[in-house]
C-alpha cells in the first residue's frame, strides 16, 4: 500500500483475552470517530468486570508459561512478531491514520519503527544476567539472578497508539513477563493490529492481553489486583499521579511517562535556518499532540524578530489535510475537545497581551482541523505558558541573557524534553548541565531511538522506556548466598 492508496474499512476492534479476540461479555461498544470527517469509522468493544477478571486469570497462566521459555527462544518468537508487524505495516498505518488523524506517511513510520523496538528488546532479553559477588570469607558464595517481576498492567495514550504501546509490551515480554495492555479507546484499531502480531507469533495464550472500556474502572481493577506486579503508564500528569498513588497503596512498582512543556532556548549565535527548519517540523508533528513537542520558544532578543518572521512563514506554508492526502504536512486534531481547548488557550493568551502572528482558529471545513498557530510576546501568566497545550500552538517570547532563559525553562514542574540552539560550546555546557529535563536536544530535534533512554524528571514522571535500563523495569533481583565450606 502506498500513501496514495490509503483505504480503510469500518473497524471492528475486539478484546484480546486468553488468546481469543472477543466482543466483551456484555456486548457493549464505543464508536470510533475519524477526526478528519467527524464521522464514525468503526467500533471498539468495552470490557466488563468479568472480562477484566478473565484477562488477569489468563495473564497469570500466560506468565507461568512464558517465563519458563528460555530467553533465546523468547527472542525468536518476538522476532516473528516484528516480522509480522512489518508485513502488515501498511494496513495498520491506514487504520492509524483514519482513527487518529496523522498523515499516512507518519503513521507508516510509526508502525515500522515499532518493529525495530520489538527486535531491540528481544535481543536485550538475552542479556539479562545476574552477577557473582566475591565472598568475604572463602566458605561463602554470593550471587544474584534477574527474574521477571510478574504480570504487568500497561496503559497507553491515543497520540502514538502503536509506538507508545510497543515499548511497554516488547520490554515486558522480553523480560519474561506477561502483560495486559489497556489501549486507547480513541484510536484502538492500530493498537489492536500491533497486538495481533504478538498473538500470531506464537506466544502462549494469556501472555498478551488487550482491553478497552472505561479507563478508571480498568485501572482501578488492574492496579489493585494481587496478580498484577508492575504498572506502566504513558499519559497526563494528573492521570499519572492518580495511578501512581493507587499503585503505591498496593506496593506496586510503576513506570510513569507523563506530560511535558518543552522549553526551546534559541541563542543569538544559533544557526537560524537550522533552528527554524527543525523546530517547525517538530512543533507541528502530529498536530502538536506530542509530549516532546517544543512549546515555550525562548529566543535571544537580538534575533527575536527575525526568528518569529521566519517561523511564521514556515508555519503558514504547511499543508493541512486529511491523513490520506500524501502531500499533507499536518492532519486534524484528535477530537472536537482538542479544538475547543486550543481556542480557549489562544483566546486567553491574546487577552493577557500575546500577539497572534498566524492561525488561532479552526479551519472552515468538516473535521477537527486547527490552523498552525504562532503567538509572540506571550506573557508567562498566559494559561498556555503553564498548561501543556498539546496542540499546534507555538508560544514565543524574547530573553536578554542566557541565565534569564534558563530560569524560565526551569520554572514549571514539568521536565521531559528541552531544546537548545547555539554554536557556543560554553553556552551549550552551561545549559545542558543546568536545565531540568530528562532529555536535551542540542541543534536538532528528537528522533525515536529505542537504544537511548526516554524519561522525564519532576512531574514528567520517572523510569525509562528506552535504553539498556528499560527492561529492568520488569525484572527483580534475587540474591542467593550459600555456605560452601
Amino acid at each position: 500500500m502506498t500513501e496514495s492508496q490509503v483505504s480503510v474499512e469500518m473497524l471492528d476492534v475486539r478484546l484480546l483475552i486468553n488468546g481469543e479476540w472477543v466482543s466483551g461479555s456484555e456486548g457493549n461498544r464505543l464508536t470510533i470517530i475519524d477526526p478528519a470527517t467527524n464521522s464514525p469509522c468503526g467500533h471498539v468493544a468495552v470490557a466488563s468486570e468479568r472480562d477484566l477478571a478473565n484477562a488477569v486469570a489468563a495473564a497469570e497462566e500466560g506468565f507461568n508459561a512464558w517465563r519458563n521459555i528460555p530467553p533465546f527462544q523468547r527472542a525468536t518468537i518476538l522476532g516473528k512478531a516484528a516480522t509480522l508487524l512489518r508485513e502488515r505495516a501498511g494496513d495498520i498505518a491506514a487504520d492509524l491514520s483514519a482513527e487518529q488523524g496523522k498523515p499516512f506517511a507518519q503513521a507508516k513510520h510509526e508502525v515500522s519503527g515499532a518493529a525495530d523496538v520489538i527486535e531491540w528488546f528481544a535481543e536485550e532479553g538475552k542479556r539479562c544476567f545476574g552477577q557473582v559477588i566475591p565472598g568475604r570469607t572463602t566458605d561463602t558464595h554470593t550471587l544474584t539472578r534477574l527474574e521477571p517481576i510478574g504480570p504487568v498492567a500497561a496503559f497507553t495514550p491515543w497520540n502514538f497508539p502503536v509506538s507508545q504501546a510497543v515499548k511497554k509490551v516488547a520490554a515486558a515480554l522480553a523480560a519474561g513477563c506477561s502483560i495486559i495492555l489497556k489501549g486507547p479507546e480513541e484510536a484502538p484499531g492500530a493498537c489492536a493490529g500491533m497486538m495481533k502480531c504478538f498473538a500470531d507469533a506464537g506466544l502462549p495464550s494469556g501472555s498478551v492481553g488487550l482491553l478497552y472500556g472505561n479507563p478508571a474502572e480498568i485501572s482501578n481493577y488492574l492496579v489493585a489486583h494481587d496478580s498484577i506486579r508492575c504498572v506502566t503508564l504513558t499519559g497526563s500528569v494528573a492521570v499519572g499521579k492518580t495511578v501512581a498513588s493507587l499503585a503505591g497503596r498496593y506496593m506496586k512498582p510503576v513506570v510513569m511517562e507523563l506530560g511535558g512543556h518543552a522549553p526551546v532556548i534559541v541563542c543569538e549565535d544559533a544557526d537560524l535556518d537550522l533552528a527554524v527548519e527543525q523546530l517547525v517540523k517538530m512543533k507541528f508533528l502530529n498536530a502538536g499532540q506530542v509530549c516532546l513537542s517544543p512549546t515555550r520558544f525562548l529566543v535571544a532578543r537580538k534575533i527575536y524578530d527575525d526568528f518569529v518572521s521566519r517561523f511564521r512563514e514556515r508555519a503558514v506554508a504547511l499543508k493541512i489535510d486529511a491523513g490520506d492526502n500524501p502531500e499533507a504536512d499536518m492532519g486534524p486534531l484528535a477530537s472536537q475537545r482538542r479544538i475547543e481547548s486550543m481556542e480557549a488557550l489562544v483566546a486567553d493568551a491574546i487577552e493577557v497581551g500575546a500577539t497572534l502572528k498566524c492561525g488561532g482558529q479552526r479551519l472552515e471545513r468538516t473535521g477537527c482541523f486547527f490552523m498552525p498557530t504562532v503567538l509572540s510576546n506571550v506573557p508567562t501568566e498566559a494559561r498556555a505558558m503553564n498548561e501543556e497545550p498539546f496542540g499546534p500552538v507555538a508560544l514565543i517570547r524574547p530573553f536578554d541573557t542566557v541565565e534569564e532563559a534558563l530560569v524560565e525553562a526551569n520554572r514549571l514542574p514539568f521536565g521531559l524534553a528541552s531544546y537548545i540552539f547555539t554554536n557556543s560550546i560554553q553556552t551549550e555546557a552551561f545549559l545542558t548541565e543546568n536545565i531540568q529535563a530528562g532529555m536535551v536536544a542540542v541543534n536538532r530535534i528528537f528522533s525515536s531511538n529505542i537504544e537511548a533512554p526516554f524519561s522525564g524528571v519532576k512531574d514528567s514522571g520517572y523510569g525509562t522506556e528506552g535504553g539498556t535500563f528499560a527492561i529492568r523495569n520488569f525484572l527483580t533481583e534475587k540474591m542467593i548466598t550459600r555456605f560452601v565450606g
